[in-house]
């Protein structure tokens, strides 16, 4: 177990509950969106908070857990009022995690240090682009701003995660970039009928919560 004590302690109970939410939501993705499905979906990340909290993780690192929590909670009801409250906890959350990771930065040196790191970074430019030029044209005139400016705060989150030595929030923020963007195509650019639907909601949920996860093990054990 990676925390101290066996399955019964605390810690690890915690992070095995989180994991069994997680799996049993990717078995639920497609049924109907029901009270006990969100429940579901927001517990997975909601018992990583917890996690965070029992094991003396920075609050910043819990913050954006809860509120993330919430944004999925949200983002799994239909209807624009629930993207958009999903969309705001998830921008909030962000914010959270950019602020976290240039306290715990280990410098922009790095970026000189270590190419491979610019490399991501232009990478992570090119992917915001492209998502910003292929969303603009799809959505509605109310969405363009908070999205746009979703797009800017998620990249900026990128970056940031960039400035650490710990892979494991490095690669964190790159499943999380790349959740969002199957994410945002699931939604604006495939057709109701797609046959990509249902590969790409598997997909979203299993690349985002190992990003939760990676981000969370990462300033638990690193």
């Amino acid at each position: 177990m990676p925390f101290p004590g066996g399955i019964d302690a605390n810690a690890n109970a915690t992070l095995l509950f989180s994991l069994a939410a997680a799996v049993i939501y990717a078995f639920t993705i497609d049924m109907p969106p029901k009270l006990a499905r969100s429940a579901i979906k927001a517990l997975a990340v909601a018992m990583l908070a917890v996690l965070a909290s029992l094991q003396g993780g920075p609050w910043l690192l819990v913050a954006a857990l809860a509120l993330s929590a919430i944004g999925d909670a949200l983002l799994s009801r239909d209807g624009e009022k629930a993207f958009v409250g999903g969309l705001a906890s998830f921008l909030v959350a962000h914010g959270l995690y950019i602020a976290l990771f240039l306290r715990s930065s280990d410098g922009v040196g790095l970026f000189l240090a270590e190419p491979w790191r610019a490399a991501i970074a232009g990478a992570m430019a090119v992917f915001a682009l492209t998502m910003l030029f292929a969303l603009w044209r799809r959505v509605g005139p109310a969405l363009r701003l908070p999205i746009s400016v979703y797009i800017a705060t998620i990249f900026a989150m990128g970056i940031s995660a960039l400035t650490l030595s710990n892979f494991w929030v490095v690669g964190g923020a790159v499943l999380f970039m790349a959740s969002d963007g199957l994410l945002a195509s699931e939604k604006f650019l495939l057709t109701a009928i797609s046959p990509h639907r249902t590969w790409t909601r598997h997909a979203v949920w299993v690349l985002y919560y190992a990003a939760q996860l990676g981000i969370t093990m990462g300033f638990l054990l690193g």
